[in-house]
């Protein structure tokens, strides 16, 4: 990891950089071009290698998700929810994710829930409106990061 992803006046440029998309995109044209970069970066990109979101932001699922894991593993379900798992807003949640292994591979990589088959969600529509949420996750997914790095340089911004 890069950590230049993190120095305080890069998070400062991509809060800058998010005013300037904000004011100048079109949003059309700015999903297009987060799916074609999306695409780009993630063709070769290992992602078992990092686990950064399963570190740092943990998991969520909803409770039919949570169900399908428990019976696919075999896992008990009242002890996760009591020991391991958060109820907020209708969705278990945990951080960091308690299914990550030591040696970075996913204890329930069959049977994901949604929010981790679709993030870091740059390749779905409507990023002009959700750019917060690209610009903090560009501290933590390094494919993110090289993203925002590559719009920057097409939209020639300083």
């Amino acid at each position: 990891m890069n950590s230049s992803m993190f120095d305080e006046r890069k998070i400062d440029q991509n809060y800058k950089f998010r005013r300037y998309l904000k004011e100048h995109a079109d949003e059309l044209e700015l999903d297009r071009q987060f799916k074609m970069l999306h695409e780009k970066y993630f063709k070769d990109f290992d992602c078992s290698k990092c686990r950064n979101c399963c570190k740092r932001l943990g998991v969520s699922m909803s409770e039919i998700e949570l169900d399908k894991i428990c019976k696919y593993y075999n896992l008990d379900k009242s002890n996760l929810i009591n020991n391991v798992l958060k109820e907020e807003y209708g969705e278990y949640i945990a951080s960091p994710c308690p299914f990550l292994n030591k040696d970075n591979s996913c204890k329930i990589e069959k049977c994901l829930p949604k929010s981790c088959i679709e993030y870091p969600y740059t390749n779905k529509s409507e990023r002009l409106y959700s750019l917060l949420g690209v610009v903090k996750n560009s501290e933590v997914c390094p494919v993110v990061y090289k993203i925002l790095e590559e719009l920057k340089t097409i939209y020639n911004f300083k």
